[in-house]
């Protein structure tokens, strides 16, 4: 019965989504929200649960109807899946605690559409096999849909617009080249195609080969990496910043099916087709890289400037990818969590200094000087820290073991001055922003609205973010050491399909 366990971070989100609809919920404000928070504590303790049960032990395989792979729909809990379901659940639980203090009244839906969306991309991270990917991946994305929407005006209808045609393109992209794959192999259990890949000759080969090159596009589109990331930033600055908070994710699947799919199916035991992915995937993100550093220097406002930031690591998240060896996947674990918590951070509390700002809200010019300078600013400097990877917090820890683990690399000269140069252009930009928001003031700003104070619930929700930061540094043994087992599990093959076509325990 234990095996349940794998099912329950999908499982209650969709409850949850279906329960926020009915009365007294979908009627009640109240009752929802007090409701969607106690059901998103509860995801964030199961998905912690199940975490720790997994780290113990072998990977859970959840076959659905007891159909067991390659011919059931089968969920995987191993280390990776759990890390990632933990990180979901944690950013929606703080995402739902800080639109309670009024930006869920600003729309319809907003707390049953953040659980489908929690539902989609726990999904995507535990599924067993690619063609469920798919099917999670469209329920993130019809979710998203809503949620761009949320308190929209015409300026993000444009921005959702080019966001639905493309995720459109991608998905019908993803459906090809999942059929090429299942009619040259029979099959989409991950685990089974690692173990049929290898033995493929003649043309088939180069029918996987196209599938699989198909897939790049695909993950590249949902990842944001060059170049098909220019519907980050519009898409990401225009969504209201906690809806952009949340979004902080789901370029993260994209990094994760890449990571998933071309270690596993297209890794070192995939035979003719080793590596395949890896040489498109290096010179894309180091272009990513050095696209989202432009980018930043050339925000003009500070939610911009954040999704910039988002594509700096796509960038560097998938340089780690195309690596591929244990202790650059265990740096890219380590940054993935810090990038997506901090980038979150960043969103909510452009927020809070747009809201305090007057007419002038987040964009980096002179204005009226917010009304918590204090508050903000000790918050602004704690983040801006992290992000930059500086000591003493994560971002530095971060930032050390990339560079660590890139150094014995032949890519190691032309990594290491790329990514130094990116992390120059982000400290010069925070810090061109951290002026204009805190220090260059209009003391005469008479079309401002008197600023407010931020309210309990978003400082309670901005600080559960920021403190995850020093606890990554001071718990940094054991998060170290999670990170490297998870690394080695990855790339443990052998046992990985052992696990799941044998049902794992």
């Amino acid at each position: 019965m234990i095996q349940h366990l794998a099912s329950l971070p999908i499982l209650i989100p969709m409850l949850t989504g279906v329960i926020l609809l009915m009365p007294p919920c979908g009627k009640n404000l109240y009752i929802r929200r007090v409701m969607s928070v106690i059901m998103a504590v509860i995801t964030v303790l199961i998905s912690a649960g199940l975490l720790v049960y997994v780290n113990d032990t072998t990977p859970l395989v959840y076959a659905i109807g007891d159909w067991s792979a390659p011919f059931g729909i089968v969920l995987v809990a191993d280390r990776l899946a759990t890390l990632l379901v933990l990180l979901t659940s944690l950013l929606g639980a703080v995402v739902v605690l800080y639109s309670c203090a009024g930006d869920d009244k600003k729309g319809s839906f907003f707390h049953p559409l953040v659980h489908f969306l929690i539902l989609g991309v726990n999904g995507a991270f535990l599924t067993g096999d690619v063609f469920n990917l798919f099917v999670f991946f469209e329920v993130l994305l019809i979710a998203s849909y809503s949620l761009l929407m949320h308190a929209g005006d015409k300026h993000n209808t444009r921005a959702a617009l080019q966001y639905v045609i493309l995720n459109l393109i991608g998905s019908s992209v993803f459906l090809i080249a999942l059929g090429v794959l299942y009619g040259v192999l029979g099959t989409l259990n991950i685990a089974d195609l690692a173990q049929k890949v290898p033995l493929l000759t003649g043309d088939d080969v180069y029918l996987a080969k196209i599938g699989g090159l198909l897939l790049i596009v695909v993950f590249a589109l949902k990842g944001a990496l060059l170049p098909l990331h220019l519907w980050l930033p519009n898409t990401y600055a225009s969504a209201l910043p906690v809806v952009a908070a949340l979004f902080a994710i789901m370029t993260k699947v994209g990094v994760y099916a890449m990571l998933r799919v071309y270690t596993v199916i297209f890794g070192d035991n995939a035979g003719e087709l080793a590596h395949m992915a890896q040489p498109w995937l290096w010179g894309l993100a180091l272009a990513t890289i050095v696209m989202g550093a432009i980018g930043v220097l050339a925000s003009q406002d500070f939610r911009k400037l954040v999704a910039n930031l988002v594509i700096v690591s796509v960038g560097t998240l998938v340089a780690l990818v195309a690596l591929q060896n244990v202790a650059a996947t265990a740096a890219l674990l380590y940054y993935l969590v810090h990038s997506t918590i901090v980038c979150a951070a960043l969103f909510l509390l452009a927020d809070l200094v747009a809201l305090q700002r007057g007419k002038v809200a987040d964009r980096l010019v002179a204005g009226r000087a917010v009304a918590q300078p204090f508050l903000l600013g000790i918050s602004f400097v704690i983040a801006a820290l992290t992000v930059v990877g500086m000591p003493p917090l994560s971002g530095f820890v971060g930032k050390i073991w990339i560079l660590k683990s890139t150094l014995d690399s032949e890519k190691a000269m032309l990594f290491w001055p790329i990514y130094l140069l990116a992390s120059l252009a982000v400290l010069v930009a925070i810090s061109r922003a951290g002026t204009s928001l805190f220090w260059d003031h209009k003391h005469k700003d008479s079309d401002a609205i008197k600023g407010v104070n931020a309210h309990p619930l978003k400082v309670i929700a901005l600080m559960t973010l920021l403190i995850c930061s020093p606890l990554m540094v001071i718990f940094a043994g054991p998060v170290s050491e999670f990170m490297l087992a998870t690394s080695e599990q990855l790339f443990d093959i052998n046992s990985g399909i052992n696990d799941v076509l044998h049902g794992g325990q």
